[in-house]
């Protein structure tokens, strides 16, 4: 491979024409009219050049800023608050769905028929547990989104990592702590734990 040296042209034979106007000061070499400055060289594989490697002084572009996190710590709270919030409100609700229908679901078993006015008295935590079933089916869609965009822009990628995965595993989360909680509401209700 040339050295970066070896890809900069050397200035055109003759004189040196005088410094004057903006380079006057400056003590830069200023291109006869009809040549222009060379472009910046870029080094092996891509790696920016530091603004001393560059010809004439022209700085390279080096590596972009770091943007705000922001984007990212905000996909990560509305994964956290998918994931967990909801989980909590929903096992509540569930365990109390249990507690409250166990005895009468355990007896329209036993008889052979099933009706789902079982569920009247404890319909306000079955509307609580839909309720955050689908506030987080919501924020766990709007995190999941959000989190590839930080992955994406490098606004907050560790953050936008963290969010598409609980995210992803909001889901499973919910439905494993709901079923608990309700078998367990269940059992307590029916009188089967002793």
């Amino acid at each position: 491979m040339r050295a970066v040296s070896d890809q900069i042209p050397s200035p055109p034979p003759g004189p040196t024409p005088a410094p004057s106007g903006a380079d006057a000061g400056g003590g830069r070499y200023a291109p006869p009219p009809g040549y222009a400055l060379a472009p910046a060289p870029v080094a092996p594989y891509g790696n920016p050049l530091r603004p001393s490697d560059s010809p004439y002084g022209v700085p390279v572009a080096g590596p972009p800023p770091a943007a705000a996190a922001t984007l990212g710590i905000i996909a990560f709270v509305l994964s956290l608050v998918a994931a967990v919030g909801t989980s909590i409100v929903a096992a509540v609700a569930a365990y109390r769905v249990g507690l409250g229908a166990g005895r009468r679901l355990f007896d329209d078993a036993m008889v052979g028929s099933f009706d789902w006015s079982f569920l009247a008295p404890v319909r306000g935590d079955v509307l609580w547990t839909e309720i955050a079933f689908w506030t987080g089916t919501a924020l766990g869609i709007w995190a999941l989104v959000q989190g590839i965009i930080a992955i994406v822009k490098r606004r907050g990628r560790g953050f936008g990592i963290a969010a598409v995965v609980i995210a992803c595993l909001g889901p499973v989360v919910f439905g494993v702590v709901v079923q608990s909680l309700l078998a367990a509401g269940l059992a307590a209700g029916t009188g089967l734990t002793g």
